[in-house]
């Protein structure tokens, strides 16, 4: 996670953009990680509530979109 895509949010968290994101309007996530919760949350609406995952499950994820 690189530190030029990193903004923090009114919620205390560290929100990093994926860096697939053009800023083109395109599906794009925003990943928050904490020791116990991993958040996402949609890039072009901050406003919305984010997902919380167990930073296991995160982890499997990654490994599965990797494929």
């Amino acid at each position: 996670m690189s530190g030029d895509n990193t903004r923090l949010g009114l919620d205390g968290l560290a929100w990093y953009k994926s860096s697939y994101s053009a800023g083109n309007g395109g599906e794009c996530v925003e990943v928050a990680v904490r020791p116990t919760r991993v958040h996402v949350r949609d890039s072009k609406d901050t406003t919305r509530t984010a997902l919380a995952v167990q930073p296991t499950a995160w982890a499997a994820f990654i490994e599965f979109a990797a494929l």
